[in-house]
């Protein structure tokens, strides 16, 4: 081994706290693995606006104990030079069920309370949006959440709210990377928990702070249709995640007495023994909870991550086969509901680029905007927190991989309080005899028919880079279709086809966008570090008098179909 790696290795048995990485390294030196341990000590996890989140192992590339007191301690420094009463304001902690959570989330609050910041720490296990009101809540500095959401189970995170409530954007991400970074080559200061407690700077979150969760939830204004509840009838998983007792909790404080919890899959556990992948989108993870409502015969088999910040649906179909509905199409479903219930005054709706562009249309048939924010929750939330005013209050947002806030009371995304949402939008139409179906039709006959499909593109390695290439040979059409405009979020231009620019108002990105004739629509997403671009497409058919959805949704099927052929043929090979 050379001798820099043997003096990294060396220096991190030193500081490890932890007993299993310990003897994970020591394994691998015994066997003279070097090309692993030059891998894990290659550099270091990189924190950025998401946090940290990876593979669960020894040496600063994984997720471990000496990593999070490291990345605590950038952190705690951060707040304290930015924030002039962090220490009093203090951060409240939370984690979720994964097998390391409980030990990264204690030694987060050992490190925090050692450097004079109060801390307030969940007593068990706490679904994400609980700790992102937990930071409004108490008002506190910042927010740390010990979770890899629904990431596979060799994996954990942590996941930093700023004072407001949201996710941390630039400048905050790269400014605790570089006190971690400081941190890491020092002495990292550590308080017992028992001591932290005796010096009254840690508090330990009790039932009465999840009640807190659950009373803002009972009396959220846009919670308040309580429209036949007893008729719903709901199938539910918390997909061995945290949000089981809270989902069945408010569900029943809402009125909705016909739950069905699938028991396999109530209670956390690591290991997610039951699913391939703990993701509501990947094919089989509801299988489950569909079994569960086809038992009962119940309108929606409905379920959280294991984080529980995002929520799915599937919907039973007449002849009684479940359809998952995409994330696009629970969002304008949201979206209409909402805003035909909003005041004059609440009617701020947001979605991010790659999302379907229908919930701007349906927001504009309520006679008011919907904002549209790069890809991300912590883009969505800051951007609706900056927009909102007495006069233009936040009411709904969403991004198409599953997530959305509803109201304000959690500045990110919330699967607890979506699942009453949709429960209390079916109970509305089952009420009027009408189904989530006849709700979606109604919308798309007004708007047209939207389907939106993502498509990754692997590119051969010496494939000319993907972005330049399209900055200088921009296409006229795609397919048969003119392109109509391009945006460029590199240079931050919207190009009109007769040579006019407008200017967008977004942070620069390497994305670029065609709309075309006929109302489709092209994103274009290169991939900085390797041969592919991830591309998002959208199509739009007018619904005629003699189309049923099923109808409609079999031509723009083949539309879909063509338009991705067409464009694929499109790119330089």
């Amino acid at each position: 081994m050379n001798t820099h790696l043997q003096l990294q290795v060396n220096h991190w048995l030193e500081n490890d706290p932890d007993p299993r990485t310990q003897a994970q390294l020591q394994t691998l030196i015994d066997s003279g693995n070097e090309a692993e341990l030059a891998a894990r000590f290659a550099g270091r996890l990189e924190f950025g606006t998401a946090g940290l989140r990876g593979v669960v192992g020894a040496g600063p590339m994984g997720m471990n104990r000496l990593v999070i007191r490291q990345t605590s301690a950038g952190l705690g420094a951060y707040l304290l030079d930015q924030i002039k009463d962090a220490a009093e304001r203090g951060v409240v902690i939370g984690y979720d069920g994964r097998h390391d959570s409980f030990n990264f989330a204690h030694d987060a609050a050992s490190v925090l309370t050692a450097m004079g910041i109060k801390v307030r720490l969940t007593s068990k296990v706490a679904p994400t949006p609980l700790v992102a009101f937990g930071v409004k809540h108490f008002n506190a500095a910042a927010g740390i959440v010990v979770t890899a959401s629904h990431n596979p189970p060799q994996y954990n995170g942590y996941k930093v709210y700023w004072e407001n409530g949201a996710q941390i954007i630039p400048p905050h991400d790269s400014g605790i990377a570089a006190q971690i970074e400081r941190a890491a080559n020092q002495a990292i200061p550590f308080l017992e928990h028992d001591e932290a407690v005796k010096q009254g700077k840690l508090i330990i979150l009790q039932d009465d702070f999840y009640q807190s969760y659950r009373h803002g939830v009972q009396q959220a204004e846009v919670l308040q249709n309580h429209t036949a509840p007893e008729k719903v009838s709901l199938a539910y998983t918390a997909m061995h995640g945290v949000g089981a007792e809270m989902a069945e909790t408010v569900l029943k404080d809402a009125g909705f007495t016909q739950v069905y919890s699938v028991a396999s899959q109530r209670e956390p556990d690591g290991d997610f023994p039951t699913v391939n992948f703990p993701n509501p989108e990947e094919k089989g993870a509801m299988d489950l909870v569909i079994a569960e409502a086809k038992k009962h015969g119940a309108m929606l088999a409905c379920a959280n991550d294991p984080d529980a910040d995002r929520f799915a649906v599937a919907v039973r179909r007449d002849d009684g086969e479940y359809q998952m509905l995409t994330g696009d199409q629970v969002g304008v479903l949201f979206g209409h509901y909402l805003l035909s219930h909003a005041k004059d005054n609440q009617q701020l709706t947001g979605t991010t680029i790659v999302s379907s562009s229908l919930l701007s249309k349906i927001a504009q048939g309520f006679g008011t905007q919907s904002f549209t924010t790069l890809t991300g929750f912590k883009w969505l939330m800051n951007v609706g927190i900056a927009k909102t005013s007495p006069e233009d209050q936040f009411l709904f947002a969403y991004e198409e991989a599953l997530g959305y806030t509803v109201g304000s009371m959690v500045w990110d995304k919330d699967g607890l309080s979506a699942l009453v949402a949709f429960a209390q939008l079916t109970a509305e139409l089952v009420a009027k005899g009408q189904t989530i179906w006849d709700r979606l039709e109604q919308i798309y006959r007004e708007h047209g028919f939207h389907l939106n499909a993502q498509v990754s593109i692997a590119l051969k390695p010496d494939t000319p880079n993907i972005g330049a290439y399209l900055r200088e040979h921009p296409p006229v059409k795609i397919g048969e279709q003119d392109v109509l405009s391009t945006d460029d979020l590199k240079a931050l231009e919207r190009r009109f086809a007769d040579g006019s620019v407008e200017k967008i108002d977004l942070p620069p990105s390497d994305v670029l966008t065609y709309c075309l004739a006929g109302g489709a629509r092209v994103i274009v997403r290169p991939s900085g570090t390797e041969p592919k671009i991830k591309c998002y497409y959208e199509v739009v058919e007018t619904i005629v008098d003699t189309d049923t959805l099923a109808s409609a949704q079999a031509r723009a099927s083949k539309a879909m179909e063509d338009f991705i052929q067409a464009h694929q043929a499109s790119l330089p090979k």
